[in-house]
């Protein structure tokens, strides 16, 4: 876009001004009625960009505008779901907060909708009888409303588990490392190919890509990762990584990476599908949830 600066007037102007209004950012009243990016404006739109962490300025470029329409969301302005490049603003940043109070650990309250909120959400909706699908809709933020009385105006303790590493380091990690993944069985074979369009999506230059079998492992690969949904069998070799800590995921598939005794490192990763509330099922949610879950690590793992 093109930036928006002082002297312009018009719609876009007075769409700036009611944001940041919103926000608590004052502006004169003159101003506003008449649309005009004048010097208060100027001087909101230069707080604004500092207290964003923003370099100096008065003027509404792109990273500005997506920075002030991200920290004007209001819980329940749009539906929440995990997705990548994550949904983020202040909407995601009070649904976390409003979590973290009540119990249902939404990691850290960085804005991001990731692997963390998304389990924060559904155990949230389970404990209010609805359907835990991990996506916030006005159902879900009516039931937080309902509570309103138990979390407002408090703030949440910790500690609560690490959130997503980002997508820009992710995207930057997938272009820079070459991995291949492999599946044993139709489930890991499902939840492979949605790491590999989550990580296509994130970056058009991955490096990440699915071959058919460990025996079609690419020349130059850093790793080739064996998804699998059943325990390792006595006697392998193959070091085995259990998805039961998203907390420590990461840590230990770069651990595996680095005893690995294969030319190219090669770690088979067992989705855990037999935990104690495991009722025989594996929906396209399930499947979504473990694709984010893993590239995040993936990523995080392989993170120089």
């Amino acid at each position: 876009m093109e930036p928006i600066t002082r002297g312009m007037t018009g719609a876009a102007v007075e769409d700036i001004q009611e944001r940041l209004c919103s926000i608590d950012y004052g502006i004169d009243e003159q101003e506003r009625a008449t649309q005009s990016y004048g010097i208060s404006t100027a001087t909101a739109v230069a707080h604004f960009r500092l207290d964003h962490g923003m370099s100096l300025g008065d003027e509404v470029d792109s990273a500005t505008w997506v920075a002030l329409v991200d920290e004007t969301y209001r819980m329940g302005d749009r539906t929440l779901y995990l997705r990548l490049p994550n949904f983020h603003g202040a909407d995601v940043r009070q649904l976390q907060h409003c979590l973290n109070i009540l119990g249902f650990s939404a990691g850290e309250e960085d804005g991001f909708y990731g692997p963390h909120t998304e389990a924060a959400v559904k155990q949230f909706q389970e404990s209010m009888g609805e359907l835990p699908d991990g996506m916030a809709f006005p159902d879900t933020f009516d039931a937080i409303e309902r509570l309103h009385h138990v979390w407002k105006g408090k703030s949440a303790s910790g500690p609560h588990p690490l959130g997503s590493m980002g997508f820009a380091r992710a995207a930057n990690v997938l272009e820079s490392v070459r991995i291949s993944i492999t599946a044993e069985d139709p489930i890991s074979r499902n939840v492979a190919g949605r790491i590999w369009n989550l990580a296509s999506a994130t970056n058009e230059q991955s490096g990440l890509d699915i071959v058919e079998s460990p025996d079609h492992k690419r020349p130059g690969d850093h790793a080739l990762l064996v998804l699998a949904t059943t325990p390792l069998e006595d006697g392998s070799s193959i070091p085995n990584v259990v998805v039961d800590d998203p907390g420590t995921l990461a840590m230990r598939i770069r651990t595996a990476c680095e005893v690995s005794k294969e030319s190219v490192p090669t770690v088979r990763i067992e989705l855990s599908l037999g935990g104690p509330n495991y009722n025989g099922t594996f929906t396209v949610s399930d499947a979504q949830t473990y694709a984010v879950m893993l590239l995040d690590a993936i990523c995080a793992a392989f993170n120089a």
